[in-house]
């Protein structure tokens, strides 16, 4: 404990604390026999001087006693905790953690402190320490004792203080820091956890004041954090980027930025958090810096610079040593001498190259706001280790940053780099080992933060109900600053507006905002001064967006006094942090988040058109002929929109789509709603009507989905919901028929299902439409649902471009993906291959069954599961012609580390006993995952399970379920299978045998080996195997049928046959086989003009002629229907689930056991 740790406490009292404390340092009840210190003292001493006065008058242990009784008194019992940690802890400067023992004449000896540790001494000078138990290992332990140690203490030494001690012979040498005096590294890790801890510990929300701040675990609420990505740019609108429903991603809590992705067991040096503005980045490095400054986390750590970017740039062009740079830009290091510091840097820097957990001391460097740096990083992809790269020498900052990122300079060290997604690849991707991704909140986080916001249960729930009715009040919500303003708003609303309407648009959110920051500062400013400096900054908002700048520097200003602005608005801030001693420091402006930019750039352009009837919009215009036709033509609230309307539409990335939303909502305000000034006019409803319907038309033209859909968030700033609720109509009366929907209609039911409130788990396009066109309309909510049904509806190469699009975006949540029973070929393979090898796909199911596959595709498939960013577990390729070349090829990327797949189907894809060998190998490998595989339907015969088993035998193989359902094996493959299980009985659980023809040994074959449906006549090859002869019921058959060749020939004739009467005959023109049929049959039938193939349960309806007595147009029957056209249907309960022109269905749905033909 030091004088410097009481003045820390009194710093972080408030002004009439500090009174209150230095009155009770007057009265003697208070001080329990110190002496008081007169008030003539007292009256003008600031903090630092009465510390002094204290120390002075009760000694420092005095004081300190004296310190924590009065905050007792003036309840600030938090500052009484801090400081009794301080001075129990390693403040009290012990060179090892030690107890105390009383000694001859009430000395005092400090020893290493063991747990059950039994501790005696002889007459005078030795102690002799019996450690029963070896005390568990601490990476900060500083002392190294054996089962039995005798230390001698000399009597000189026994009153001495410990920082006037040499370190015991028992302190672990490579633990130690020997400059300037020798010191535990576990001395400076608490001192400067002491010192961060005032700085972490507390917080402010959005961009409120200092004086606001509050605890940090009063405010925090916990953020989504995900891994994967990579550093390439993301040149979507960043608010944009949230239009998707959250992810289902585990979450990485901050404690464990470090730890390696799961499976992976490489150490990580490090990370890149991506997250755009305002959606808690440095919130997230400050719980991260709390947790180990409070020591919950992280305590391997010894030390930890936290440094910003902002801080950084004030060094630019400068020379510094690494140790001085530290000191410079965190003044909490001070207290670790710089030669200590070069020690420590030094010694990491020699250490083992690359590897933290080798390294003698564990430093964590954190560079926050990579986006609003100025510095030269030279970060090229060429790795040139500078092993000689001398640490004590001084060299810019950013020669510094860049070595230190490009790991020449502390291989040894970790590295924490925060950024929004646009200046993410000024770090090539070689010097970053994880890419992390804040993502805001996720619906229950938002929950918990309006319930920590608003202790009121009912005022919380009243709220978070409200956000949640409005789409774009509710994914904004994502952001935790937008909820900061959503809660200042709604907060000031409710208290001012008692049972009054809530904002509901984004513009009406940012307005209500507007609104309130300028009644708070009325009251210090005159109101004209106050609109004139909104005003200033709406300008200032639109010319930097027009140039695509959201920062900006002092000679983008162009003659605008932002300084006054910036103290009247609150809106604006700036971005560093001015020191004294630059002055004439480049200075860098921002808005505190786009969105503001972007609603204050709305704002100027209507101000500018209601007011002064000018069309500043022409800023936007392309080219100079463009600016020339708005500049002469006459200006009207219909044409600025419509252009701001086009330009949007025009944005590939959508960069005005916000801009727009604000643009169309301001027309909607008036004087009522804004502050009093800013608008002089307000925008006629048939203006607003004419806007409307320009948008209408736009949505029409067959525009891109996510054009579309911002458009109908334009329509809902401006209250107009017709087209939404069009299609509500038809969705609640159920006469919603997609094939007659024009493109307005497709983008407003993609809307509405963007915006329901229900979770966007299962998304299944038969639903609406089974065809490509209907896809490609509804991609948005492909992208957001978690499981995409899209079998059986006539997909082809169009749809697997933009289904790979959705795969490879940042924003998709798709996890599952059904494409059975589409002709999709080996093309479309290959291009969703590329979309599966993206950092940013999710998806996990991967299903192609029936697609018309060959080789080629599993290539490109062996080369996604190859992928280190594949997150594929389960495959489905059955019933597709890979044949063995094309499962050999895909064996290859099974074996890959990479690999993650669980669940391979392969059944009925044309293979022999060949491609055994090659899988038996993929089970034999050590990367394999494989649990289940699926290779029925194929004849692989006795040959080919017989290599099969070799891999079964494999201590590597983990494989639990094994089928191999009619695939040609006798007695002899069931004994080889058998053995194998036999020899390595860990894993295998099920192993399906049925359809096969195990002979006599299927009795003593392991209980899990399922051999039901065996017999002799399974040994033919392909679908023959199931065979079964079928016989006319002659009670059954229409009397306009014709039975001929022995009852195996059925003709439709004009003329009624003679066929006697029989409750059993049908009225239609069909008729039943006498067999019934159980698991798998097969049989062929030839037939010319219309017919109907069909299995049915026996009670089908005889009577009438109705369509549900068809077979298909009913619960009771499954039906294929075949025409002499080449066109193919399958047909149950009246709807169809397959059709094509060529013959290549796959089997109807199969029918429940028990049915007849």
């Amino acid at each position: 404990m030091t004088p410097e740790d009481i003045f820390n406490t009194l710093e972080d009292l408030k002004v009439d604390e500090f009174k209150d404390f230095k009155w009770y340092l007057k009265l003697p009840d208070i001080l329990e026999g110190y002496q008081p210190i007169k008030q003539s003292r007292l009256e003008r001493a600031e903090r630092r001087d009465t510390v002094d006065l204290m120390v002075n008058t009760f000694t420092l242990d005095g004081a300190l006693k004296v310190t924590k009784k009065i905050l007792e008194k003036i309840k600030r019992n938090d500052l009484v905790q801090s400081l009794s940690a301080n001075s129990s802890g390693p403040e009290a400067e012990t060179q090892v953690e030690s107890t105390m023992l009383n000694a001859d004449h009430s000395s005092i000896i400090f020893t290493p402190q063991m747990p059950n540790a039994n501790v005696g001494r002889d007459i005078i000078t030795n102690i002799t320490i019996n450690n029963t138990v070896r005390p568990p290992t601490r990476t900060d332990e500083t002392t190294d004792v054996s089962t039995k140690t005798k230390v001698s203490v000399n009597v000189g030494d026994v009153g001495e203080t410990p920082e006037n001690r040499e370190p015991s012979s028992s302190q672990s040498e490579d633990k130690i820091v020997p400059v300037p005096k020798p010191q535990p590294i576990s001395h400076y890790q608490n001192m400067l956890q002491s010192k961060l801890k005032k700085r972490f510990n507390c917080a402010q929300e959005g961009w409120a004041q200092k004086k606001d701040e509050q605890p940090l675990v009063d405010i925090y609420t916990e953020l989504h954090v995900t891994a994967g990505g990579d550093v390439n740019i993301n040149k979507q609108h960043e608010v944009i980027q949230m239009e998707v429903k959250p992810t289902t991603e585990e979450s990485i809590q901050p404690c464990d930025m470090f730890k390696p992705p799961s499976g992976k067991g490489r150490s990580i040096r490090t990370v890149l958090t991506n997250g755009i503005s305002g959606i808690g980045k440095t919130f997230l490095v400050q719980k991260f810096l709390s947790d180990w400054t409070n020591k919950e986390h992280n305590q391997d750590v010894h030390l930890i610079f936290p440094f910003t970017f902002r801080q950084l740039n004030l060094w630019k062009g400068e020379k510094l040593s690494l140790a001085k740079m530290i000191h410079e830009c965190i003044t909490e290091t001070t207290g670790i001498p710089e030669e200590a510091l070069n020690h420590i840097l030094k010694t990491v820097q020699l250490s083992e190259e690359g590897n933290y957990d080798e390294s003698k001391f564990k430093l964590v460097f954190v560079l926050d706001g990579l986006d609003e740096s100025r510095l030269q990083l030279n970060c090229s992809t060429n790795k040139n280790k500078g092993t000689n790269f001398d640490v004590k020498k001084s060299t810019s900052v950013d020669v510094l940053m860049s070595n230190l990122i490009e790991s020449n300079l502390l291989p040894s060290a970790r590295l924490w780099i925060t950024t929004r997604p646009a200046a993410a690849s000024q770090i090539h991707s070689d010097f970053v080992d994880m890419v992390t991704e804040v993502r805001g909140f996720t619906d229950p986080q938002k929950e918990e933060y309006f319930r920590k916001r608003f202790r009121d249960e009912e005022q919380a729930s009243r709220i978070i109900s409200h956000i949640k009715t409005s789409r774009s009040l509710h994914i904004m919500c994502h952001i935790p600053v937008f909820c900061w303003i959503t809660a200042t708003v709604l907060e000031d609303v409710l208290e001012d507006r008692e049972g009054g309407e809530l904002p509901k648009t984004l513009t009406e959110m940012y307005v209500e905002f507007l609104k309130f920051h300028n009644h708070q500062t009325n009251e210090k400013f005159d109101q004209n001064m106050c609109i004139q400096y909104i005003e200033t900054l709406a300008k200032l908002a639109f010319h930097q967006l027009a140039k695509g700048n959201p920062i900006f520097y002092e000679r983008d200003l162009g003659g605008i006094d932002v300084r006054g602005a910036s103290v009247c608005s609150g809106v604006f801030t700036e971005i560093f942090k001015e020191k004294r001693k630059r002055k004439n420091e480049v200075k860098m402006f921002s808005f505190v988040h786009l969105s503001v930019q972007e609603c204050l750039a709305a704002l100027y352009v209507e101000m500018s058109l209601t007011n002064k009837n000018k069309n500043v919009m022409s800023e936007l215009a392309q080219s100079i002929w463009e600016r020339v036709r708005m500049f002469f033509s006459k200006t009207s609230v219909t044409k600025v929109h419509r252009f701001a309307i086009d330009k949007a539409l025009q944005s590939p990335n959508g960069h005005l789509d916000l801009f727009l939303r604000f643009l169309l909502g301001l027309s909607l305000q008036t004087n009522e709603n804004l502050p009093q000034g800013l608008l002089e006019n307000k925008t006629s409803s048939q203006t607003n009507q004419e806007t409307v319907e320009y948008m209408k038309k736009k949505i029409s033209e067959n525009l891109s989905p996510e054009r579309s859909i911002n458009l109908f968030h334009c329509l809902n700033e401006l209250n107009d919901g017709s087209l939404v609720e069009e299609i509500q109509q038809y969705l609640r009366s159920g006469s919603l028929s997609t094939d007659e929907l024009s493109p307005a209609q497709w983008s407003a039911l993609a809307f509405i299902l963007l915006s329901s409130e229900e979770n966007l788990d299962v998304f299944d396009l038969k639903k609406y439409c089974a065809s490509e066109e209907a896809l490609l309309k509804l991609l948005p909510v492909v992208k957001a649902s978690n499981k995409a049904l899209l079998s059986g509806c006539n997909l082809s190469e169009r749809s697997s471009e933009a289904l790979s699009s959705v795969l490879s975006s940042q924003s998709s949540s798709l996890r599952e993906l059904d494409l059975t029973d589409n002709n999709l070929r080996d093309l479309v393979v290959e291009q969703l291959s590329v979309g599966l090898k993206s950092p940013h796909c999710k998806l996990e199911t991967l299903r192609l069954s029936g697609c018309n596959l060959s080789k080629t595709s599993c290539e490109a498939l062996s080369s996604v599961l190859s992928s280190q960013y594949s997150r594929l577990g389960m495959v489905d390729l059955s019933n597709n012609d890979l044949q063995d070349s094309g499962v050999k090829s895909l064996s290859v990327g099974l074996k890959s580390q990479h690999c993650k797949l669980k669940t391979l189907r392969l059944s009925g894809c044309n293979l022999s006993e060949s491609i055994c060998e090659a899988l038996s190998s993929v089970l034999s490998s050590q990367s394999s995952r494989l649990g289940m595989v699926d290779l029925s339907n194929n004849d692989l015969q006795d040959s080919g399970v017989k290599s099969l088993s070799v891999g079964l035998k494999s201590r590597h193989c983990k494989l639990k379920t094994l089928r191999l359902s009619g695939c040609l094996i006798t007695e002899k493959g069931c004994t080889s299978l058998a053995s194998a299980v036999r020899s390595n009985p860990s894993h295998l659980s099920e192993l399906d045998l049925t359809y096969n023809h195990p002979g006599d040994s299927g009795a003593k074959l392991p209980d899990f080996f399922r051999v039901e449906h065996g017999g002799e006549q399974r040994l033919k090859p392909g679908v023959r195997k199931y065979v079964c002869e079928l016989t006319v019921d002659t009670n059954t058959v229409n009397r306009f049928l014709k039975l001929s060749d022995n009852n195996k020939k059925v003709t439709c004739v004009r003329e009624k046959q003679p066929y006697p009467d029989h409750p059993e005959r049908f009225d239609c023109r069909q008729l039943l086989c006498r067999n019934y049929l159980t698991g798998r049959c097969y049989w062929e039938v030839e037939w010319r003009g219309s017919v109907r193939i069909s299995v049915s349960y026996r009670g089908f309806r005889r009577r009438g002629n109705s369509d549900d007595c068809l077979f298909g147009q009913n619960n009771q029957s499954w039906s294929l229907n075949c025409s002499d056209d080449g066109r193919y249907s399958v047909w149950h309960n009246k709807i169809s689930t397959f059709s094509s022109s060529s013959f290549s269905p796959p089997p109807p749905p199969p029918p429940p056991p028990s049915l007849t033909e």
